[in-house]
């Protein structure tokens, strides 16, 4: 994304939003259509939205469309997108890929396996980032993520969310 010549808010509640980028939002032409998708999309671009559907029916999709238009919007903010198991972050950062062609060099996973010094820097230098819940925790813990530039958070399995999972803590 070309970053020069972008007019960016300094309103609080809006701050680093792109002016320019931020009048539309992109849904994806080349998947059909299907219109639930779509609504769910909508809303989920302008308020907080939990999303509740039977395996298949594009969850991952929705998010994808969901980060890439934040991605768009915030052109130096972060999203970040959980989830509880490594073949689950890993399946999400393909999917925004091959969904909404997110660049790779945007993009990061961050796991228990990739040390803190990395993940330090991968939040510095990266502005997607697909994480579990754990490290997600623990990085916020140490003051490592800039947490001010956190536009959006996409938690997926979130029914896990009870007791002493690392979503509640």
């Amino acid at each position: 994304m070309e970053l020069q010549n972008i007019e960016i808010s300094n309103e609080p509640e809006t701050k680093g939003f792109s002016l320019s980028a931020g009048n539309i939002w992109i849904y994806p032409e080349n998947y059909p259509i299907r219109q639930y998708q779509y609504n769910i999309v909508k809303s989920a671009l302008y308020r907080n939205t939990l999303v509740c559907l039977p395996t298949g029916l594009g969850k991952t999709f929705i998010a994808a469309v969901v980060m890439y238009n934040f991605w768009r919007w915030y052109p130096f903010g972060k999203i970040v997108f959980l989830a509880p198991t490594k073949p689950l972050v890993a399946q999400q950062i393909d999917a925004c890929y091959e969904v909404m062609g997110i660049p790779s060099d945007d993009m990061i996973e961050l796991t228990g396996a990739v040390n803190q010094k990395n993940r330090e820097t991968a939040w510095c230098k990266k502005r997607i980032i697909f994480a579990t819940p754990q490290v997600f925790h623990n990085d916020l813990e140490r003051s490592i993520v800039p947490s001010h530039l956190v536009k959006c958070v996409v938690i997926d399995e979130a029914h896990k969310a009870l007791g002493k999972h690392s979503y509640c803590e």
